[in-house]
């Protein structure tokens, strides 16, 4: 099959590995994108660490998965969106209010839609987590 996309490929590796009871999980190919969408689950405490593994082709990643994560998915196509609009797209596809991120990209990086909130910027979908 031909692979669309490298970060919906990762993010249901992990979800497998997690509803599998699975300690770690072993992604490729790996890319600037996946790396930053993975610090900003570690950041919040989703995942443990995580290794770059170079094999000279498209690297490796190695995830510590410690339970916690229910769903993680990917928006496709990235849709823009507005700072006003974040709010009724957080309440579409989290759960509740206060638990799980939307993981935008802006023009000041990859972030989640909190931190977008705080630095006043919308930016493009990448996916989310809880």
């Amino acid at each position: 099959m031909v692979r669309v996309s490298v970060l919906q490929d990762c993010l249901k590796n992990i979800n497998n590995a997690e509803k599998r009871g699975k300690r770690q999980v072993l992604i490729r190919p790996s890319s600037k994108v996946i790396v930053k969408f993975l610090s900003t689950m570690q950041k919040h405490g989703y995942i443990g660490d995580f290794e770059i593994i170079d094999d000279h082709r498209n690297g490796k990643i190695v995830i510590q998965l410690i339970g916690r994560i229910n769903k993680c998915g990917v928006i496709s196509p990235r849709f823009n969106i507005q700072l006003t609009e974040l709010e009724k797209l957080t309440a579409n596809l989290l759960p509740a209010r206060q638990f799980g991120y939307l993981v935008l990209t802006t023009s000041a990086g990859i972030m989640d839609h909190e931190e977008a909130r705080h630095k006043h910027t919308g930016g493009k979908i990448l996916g989310f987590f809880y």
